[in-house]
């Protein structure tokens, strides 16, 4: 390989690289994101459990093939009817060697009281500060008013943020699936603004199948 070639594909390494570790600005609205695609590194962005503990997600990945899921809240019924959907899957997810992680908005103490009530297993994880929801692309403020509806109808309080314009708004995560091998690469990922549209268990069970077969 010439010295030339080397250097670009060295640059284009370093790139993509730098790319996946910075955060994404939060978008104007749902169908404005833009999400991680596959070929890409999950970032390291620091979290907390349901007890507080700080977990590194970059980490996490080095530890086993990771399937990510960021929803809304435990206040929103289709991430609800999702997070059955995904315990019921949880053994097949397992015995594929996969561990399966939620990412969310909610506070620790609500991911608690959502892990009691659907007597989750799998890890919950608090984005309180939409850190992993900026890194991951998901990030987005809500219309004036779907945040009126959420926070009067819904009574959701998660914190109120600021748009460039200077309206007050919520910002919430568009909902996906993420797919990474024990190296933290990105394989699959489903992210769809529609967030009453989720996908079907046996997708998630087909795409997980095919990243396990390349380990």
């Amino acid at each position: 390989m010439s010295t030339i070639l080397k250097t670009l594909c060295l640059v284009g390494t370093l790139l993509l690289t730098s790319f996946t570790t910075l955060a994404q600005p939060i978008a104007r609205d749902e169908f404005s994101i833009s999400p991680l695609l596959n070929g890409q590194q999950i970032p390291k962005v620091n979290l907390q459990d349901i007890k507080g503990k700080t977990v590194d997600l970059a980490e996490l990945t080095q530890q086993k093939p990771t399937i990510f899921f960021f929803y809304r809240g435990g206040w929103c019924p289709f991430c609800n009817n999702q997070m059955g959907q995904l315990k019921a899957i949880e053994p097949e997810l397992l015995k594929m060697g996969f561990q399966l992680v939620g990412i969310s908005p909610d506070t620790p103490a609500q991911l608690k009281a959502s892990a009691a009530k659907n007597e989750l297993k799998y890890l919950l994880l608090s984005d309180e500060k939409m850190l992993a929801a900026q890194a991951f692309g998901l990030a987005f403020y809500t219309s004036e008013k779907v945040t009126e509806i959420y926070t009067s109808r819904l009574h959701v309080d998660n914190p109120m943020w600021t748009t460039p314009e200077g309206a007050k708004r919520l910002v919430l995560p568009v909902p996906a699936i993420y797919i990474s091998d024990d190296k933290g690469l990105i394989h699959f990922q489903y992210v769809n603004p529609n967030y009453k549209v989720r996908p079907a268990p046996k997708l998630i069970l087909t795409a997980a199948s095919l990243v396990g077969s390349q380990e």
